[in-house]
């Protein structure tokens, strides 16, 4: 059993087939065949079923996702440690975020990190949940996480967990019209309203869900799985929009209509990471973040 071994076997996992993951490598798929098999031979076990083009995770399979990706994330952070020796001159980042918290605060922090390391690359992997991005963080497909959670919501006990910011709600509307007077709007007087939020599991939903039952008659018009969708939904007039106060600024920039709700809701975002030594690269986001002092949003 060798390194390149492992990486080929994660990639069909992460993949899905020996051609994609060939096309990802950058590899032709008989490499990838014949790595996955000199493998299997190695372990004395099966790792896939083979159904036609489908291959499909056997028991043993299954049970070697996680010690490979250990195996190949301390030849990532023995790579990564080495290369730092004279500062930080290349390798990359994986950061894993919800959509919102990739506006903010994960834009800034991404700013002064590549101004300060600026040939490092950062990766920003997508996740709509919270579970998504800590199970980006724990499989080892992303070394640091941006979540966002309500406060009453435990920390998982298998990360650790910084405190970025505190991110409150806001309504965004094609134009003043679509919306009541006064900031902070009240929830009860969204009356009629046709709202676009998010899906459930994600603390849009979860305010928009509460804005309907103060609000009489009011309906979601629009769940939103991908969040490049919102401002263009609102653009065209869809309905008024339930997102984070991360949208803000971007909002405001694009000439759209936002006013703060009136709700005790509240997110909690978070940096995660897994216990152990982080790799430099990591190391030193999570030194630059903690320098940073974040403070919660008012």
């Amino acid at each position: 059993m060798d390194a390149r071994q492992l990486r080929y076997f994660l990639a069909v996992v992460d993949a899905g087939s020996v051609r994609r993951a060939a096309a990802e490598l950058f590899v032709a798929q008989p490499s990838v065949s014949q790595a996955v098999r000199a493998l299997e031979r190695d372990l004395g076990s099966l790792l896939f079923h083979r159904t036609g083009r489908r291959l499909v995770l056997t028991a043993a399979g299954r049970a070697l996702v996680d010690p490979a990706r250990e195996v190949m994330r301390g030849f990532d952070l023995a790579r990564a440690t080495v290369a730092a020796v004279d500062g930080l001159a290349g390798g990359e980042l994986v950061v894993a975020s919800m959509p919102s918290q990739a506006v903010s605060p994960l834009t800034d922090l991404v700013a002064a990190f590549t101004a300060a390391h600026p040939r490092v690359r950062v990766t920003v992997r997508g996740a709509g949940t919270p579970a998504g991005v800590r199970g980006l963080v724990t499989t080892g497909a992303a070394e640091l996480g941006v979540v966002a959670a309500a406060p009453t919501v435990a920390p998982p006990r298998d990360l650790v967990s910084v405190r970025l910011t505190s991110q409150r709600f806001v309504l965004l509307a094609r134009d003043a019209a679509m919306l009541p007077d006064g900031d902070p709007v009240r929830p009860a007087d969204l009356a009629g309203a046709a709202l676009i939020a998010g899906r459930e599991g994600t603390g849009m939903r979860r305010v928009a869900d509460a804005v309907r039952r103060q609000a009489a008659g009011s309906r979601l018009a629009v769940e939103v799985e991908h969040r490049e969708a919102v401002l263009p939904l609102v653009l065209a007039g869809v309905g008024v929009a339930v997102v984070s106060d991360a949208w803000r600024s971007v909002a405001g920039a694009a000439g759209v209509t936002v006013r703060s709700l009136d709700c005790p809701d509240v997110l909690e975002v978070s940096l995660v990471y897994r216990p152990g030594r982080l790799s430099p690269a990591a190391a030193a986001f999570v030194h630059l973040a903690d320098r940073r002092g974040l403070s919660p949003v008012q």
